[in-house]
């Protein structure tokens, strides 16, 4: 992988309507980060969403668009980052068909999602292929751009090992070349005597140590020569740890702290429960929610003392107070000295200071639309033209080139 693609990240999210306070805490906020350290790839993944909503797709369109001013109010840069529709870039869809004919049944069905995702959508027919393979379109989105890197949580990084076994069959079974070893060796020579000696040893550290530190060292040693040719660097990272050349690079997961954002009810925030704050909600429908949230059963009357673990107030507090903030609320809430809307407002006030901005902003874009067509087809162009070179060397590979 060379250090182009290594530095380039691909996330996605599905169209499911106004975002709320999870996806800003959990996804938006990272996104934010990371657009200013690497390429970054952010995309509506509206096939995805197929993949559970096929009988309801009216409601797509409009969330494709909320979601993408949301994501401009909070602060994704097209300047910055390259922001996308899934469906815009028809070569997510031919990867995804030219991997599915050699991707084991087997490898799809053991995915631990697979059987969760069906057990908690009972209501929903999910005996489908689409959803079965949606694993194999969540590969086909990374590989399509080669990205080296993928935020994702812990129990996203099964997801990420599957394309990686992937991206390692398909180099297995199309990379290969009769005079692969001998091209690599004459590639080699061209480095010249001191990076070929450093190649070599390298190449050994990794292949009899499993050192990933000489691995990642041999590829930027490769990416840095002037003197050899595309062909001779991707024959030069594959036979770093094989016999066969690198076309379709393994991802790595870059593991994210995701913020554990509490729903209004104790639970996670999520619109199945309806326990959501929406960014770009009004700011009496936010007091009024918050006002009448769920507080320590116990505390019956104003005078009873309460115990901050057992209210969902406190854990919203977690993301938003401070130190200070929260040790007035502890002792305040033990010894009945403040009651539950004491306890409430500062969190309103955080609540409402955070969202004001990005409301703001948001409204800014709803009244020019065209201004954000305009970002959505220079971002769906851009990928398409990085999406259309992986195509054509697949195609390549394969034999599905015809002149």
């Amino acid at each position: 992988m060379n250090s182009s693609t290594s530095q380039r990240v691909l996330s996605g999210m599905r169209p499911t309507g106004l975002l709320h306070l999870g996806h800003l805490h959990g996804v938006l906020k990272n996104w934010v980060n990371l657009q200013h350290e690497y390429q970054c790839y952010f995309f509506v993944a509206d096939w995805h969403a197929l993949t559970t909503e096929y009988d309801n797709t009216g409601i797509i369109a409009q969330s494709v668009w909320d979601m993408i001013i949301d994501w401009l109010a909070v602060g994704i840069n097209p300047g910055e980052a390259t922001l996308f529709i899934q469906s815009k870039v028809p070569e997510h869809a031919e990867l995804h068909l030219l991997l599915s004919m050699s991707t084991p049944l087997s490898w799809l069905e053991r995915i631990p999602t697979y059987k969760d995702q069906q057990q908690k959508l009972k209501d929903k027919d999910l005996s489908t292929y689409g959803f079965l393979g949606y694993p194999l379109l969540q590969s086909a989105d990374i590989l399509v751009y080669k990205a080296g890197l993928v935020p994702v949580g812990d129990d996203q990084v099964a997801h990420i090992e599957f394309t990686r076994e992937l991206a390692r069959r398909f180099n297995h079974i199309y990379g290969r070349e009769a005079d692969f070893e001998e091209k690599s060796n004459e590639a080699i020579r061209k480095m010249g005597k001191k990076n070929a000696k450093l190649y070599k040893d390298l190449r050994k550290r990794y292949q009899e140590q499993g050192d990933g530190e000489a691995l990642n060292t041999a590829r930027v040693l490769i990416d840095n020569q002037q003197n050899i040719s595309l062909g001779d660097k991707k024959r030069l990272w594959g036979y770093l740890e094989g016999e066969t050349r690198t076309i379709l690079p393994e991802p790595e997961p870059l593991l994210t702290a995701v913020a554990k954002m509490p729903g209004l009810d104790g639970q996670k925030m999520s619109k199945s429960y309806n326990n959501t704050i929406a960014l770009r909600e009004p700011p009496a429908s936010i007091e009024k929610k918050i006002r009448t949230m769920p507080t320590d059963p116990a505390r019956m009357r104003r005078t009873d003392p309460g115990d901050p673990e057992k209210c969902p107030v406190w854990q919203l507090h977690q993301i938003y107070s401070d130190d200070d903030k929260k040790t007035w609320i502890q002792n305040g809430c033990r010894t009945a000295e403040i009651g539950c809307l004491d306890c409430k407002q500062p969190l309103i006030d955080s609540v409402l200071a955070e969202l004001a901005p990005i409301r703001e902003r948001a409204l800014g874009y709803i009244e020019e639309p065209e201004s954000v067509r305009a970002i959505l087809n220079e971002g769906c162009e851009k990928a398409r033209a990085t999406a259309r070179e992986t195509l054509e060397e697949v195609r390549q590979v394969m034999g599905l080139m015809y002149r």
